[in-house]
């Protein structure tokens, strides 16, 4: 990765970012507890990805306030499943070359 070519770098960096206009929500809850699951009756502060940094863009009562600003978080819907083809094949069972007789 030390001979990595900066544009290379840069295209592989950009993969892992969120779109522009993405948005998310964090509790204003006390302690340092920042997970969106604790303290559901929290204020929650809402910020928006503007292609550089999560910038602040309004403020939810709770955090059924905020799931219905932002929608449902669907993680599973955004991670690339491979191709069926490109698993291999099933190895056929060992059989004997020559049937052998045991008495």
């Amino acid at each position: 990765m030390a001979d990595e070519p900066l544009d290379e770098w840069a295209e592989r960096r950009d993969a892992h970012r969120p779109a522009p206009g993405a948005r998310r929500a964090v509790p204003f809850g006390d302690g340092s507890v920042r997970s969106g699951h604790a303290d559901l009756g929290a204020p929650r502060g809402m910020l928006e990805w503007d292609g550089h940094r999560w910038a602040p863009s309004g403020v939810a009562d709770d955090h059924a306030a905020a799931v219905e600003e932002i929608g449902p978080q669907d993680a599973a819907g955004r991670v690339p499943l491979p191709r069926f083809s490109a698993f291999p094949s099933v190895p056929e069972p060992w059989r004997p070359t020559e049937e052998r007789w045991h008495p």
